[in-house]
């Protein structure tokens, strides 16, 4: 982004940010241009993760579920609160009465939760909250270094079946199991921490890992939908070599709805080039 078109908080950063080299980052350090574009996407119905040991390839795996009247779209102008609340006016045009289950899928960001909750109060309906178990996983990987290397086979079974139990409905067990497996080697404060942390995750989150009530339902318990739609939807159009956004060109540029309004888009900008 350009500078005067950064988020304050950004902006702040960058006009603190001391870099090594005048050309390029050096390590750890962040460039301090970048704003954050919030996406919505009426989400997948369901999803499954591979059992410990990987697929036998003697069951015929299930064609995944189509999304149907979706909705897309993504900003840089509005903060999260001003997204989330055009994300509940799409969902009561299409359920004023409230008869349907409102499910809402977060990463685990505190604020995000918050800012949902809020909302569906002051709207009066009830939301079932589901975390997207690919964060849960991504927390298993991170604590099965402190068992295992990071080359060892046996770590992705060691995922696997903690991933099985928690979505069956058992996050405290897999929580209880992980602990007592680092008590058992006798892990230091320090060889355990990512362990503690994913243990922390799940237990802070407790309300919100009920994947064998989501399943049972039919309820999206991943995000996938929405993590592809930040890529597809902001970085192809956005994240290109050498460009440099204002608000208002960017939100043009993400409001776009398919190829055809693009290619007429580029065409324009084209034809106006001296």
């Amino acid at each position: 982004m350009r500078p005067g078109h950064l988020r304050e908080a950004t902006a702040k950063a960058a006009a603190k940010a001391r870099h090594t080299f005048r050309t390029r980052l050096s390590t750890g350090e962040k460039s301090c241009r970048k704003r954050m574009a919030t996406p919505r996407r009426r989400p997948r119905r369901r999803a499954r993760h591979p059992p410990p040991g990987g697929r036998t390839g003697v069951r015929t795996v299930r064609k995944g579920p189509t999304a149907r009247a979706k909705w897309l779209t993504a900003s840089v102008r509005e903060d999260a609160e001003t997204v989330i609340a055009a994300a509940f006016d799409q969902a009561e045009a299409r359920d004023p009465e409230h008869h349907r289950n409102w499910v809402v899928l977060i990463d685990g960001a505190t604020h995000q939760r918050e800012l949902i909750q809020a909302e569906a109060a002051r709207r009066n309906v009830t939301i079932h909250i589901v975390l997207d178990i690919v964060h849960v996983i991504e927390k298993l990987w991170a604590a099965s270094r402190c068992f295992h290397t990071a080359t060892d086979p046996a770590t992705e079974d060691w995922v696997g079946i903690k991933a099985a139990r928690i979505l069956a409905g058992d996050a405290p067990g897999a929580a209880h199991d992980i602990r007592t497996e680092a008590d058992r080697r006798h892990l230091t404060d320090d060889q355990r921490t990512a362990a503690d942390k994913a243990c922390r995750y799940l237990e802070n989150n407790a309300d919100f890992v009920h994947y064998d009530q989501a399943l049972a339902g039919g309820w999206p318990i991943a995000s996938g939908a929405v993590e592809g739609a930040a890529r597809h939807l902001v970085a192809d159009r956005l994240d290109i070599t050498g460009s440099r956004w204002t608000v208002p060109g960017a939100e043009a540029v993400l409001t776009l709805r398919h190829r055809g309004a693009e290619f007429e888009a580029r065409l324009i900008t084209t034809s106006h080039r001296p």
